[in-house]
């Protein structure tokens, strides 16, 4: 399952690439491009980095580049985005990608595991299992990022590859995806919870769409692994009104 963007429906699509992939998906990297949509422009400081979208300096914001500690130390955790929502909406969607396996999950279509958990591993240790298992999926981590989105992520918020693949890190990574599909939008009432919903479904594709079924179903073995009442359910507690 990939790790997406945007829907059809809220907006005419920019053309893009696949950002993860699920465990529950067979897809390979050869296979992991597949289109997503770009930024809205209310978004765009996120995506170029120039500041941060929080009230305040960016040295306030969790976006603000990790210190180069190294191995040894931990890296700090993220700042919430809204209280305990954002921390539902990553359970929720750790649910739908990685399942049990959390924050060490792989996906199952790797041959050739990582020789430690992942979260025993520092970036760059996971660049190198990627250059060295060329041909099977890489989707890694409790929100299965492949290497696109990962190098993506990594770059844009300055996170060092010396820096630990920690459960901390994999959240501040996937914040990040969070607000690029609008979770500032839906807190400053710019668009409906169905349709962030939307927006989330095209980033993950272990999330339904109404139907059921995934936006990507059938693309690469990718297909919803959760049921839209579910989906719709938890959301609705994480976002009433």
């Amino acid at each position: 399952m990939r790790v997406l963007f945007l829907l059809a429906v809220l907006a005419t699509p920019v053309p893009g690439w696949a950002q993860s992939a699920s465990l529950f998906s067979a897809s390979v990297d050869a296979g992991e491009r597949m289109p997503l949509i770009g930024p809205r422009a209310s978004d765009a400081g996120v995506q170029a980095g120039a500041s941060s979208l929080f009230v305040g300096s960016r040295r306030h914001s969790f976006l603000e580049p990790l210190p180069d500690r190294g191995v040894q130390g931990p890296v700090p955790a993220p700042r919430s985005m809204g209280g305990t929502a954002a921390e539902q909406l990553r359970h929720l969607i750790a649910e739908a990608e990685a399942g049990r396996a959390g924050y060490d999950a792989v996906n199952h279509g790797a041959r050739v595991k990582p020789p430690k958990p992942p979260t025993q591993m520092t970036v760059g240790e996971v660049y190198a299992w990627i250059a060295a298992t060329p041909g099977q999926p890489h989707a890694i981590g409790r929100y299965q990022f492949i290497p696109p989105t990962l190098r993506r992520l990594v770059d844009h918020l300055g996170v060092s590859p010396q820096n630990r693949f920690s459960p901390e890190l994999q959240d501040r990574l996937a914040d990040q995806l969070l607000i690029e599909a609008g979770f500032l939008a839906l807190q400053r009432d710019e668009i409906t919870r169905r349709s962030f919903m939307y927006r989330l479904a095209k980033i993950w594709a272990g999330l339904p769409l109404p139907s059921g079924a995934s936006y990507y179903e059938g693309y690469a073995g990718n297909k919803a692994t959760m049921t839209w009442a579910r989906f719709e359910g938890a959301m609705a507690q994480i976002f009433p009104g």
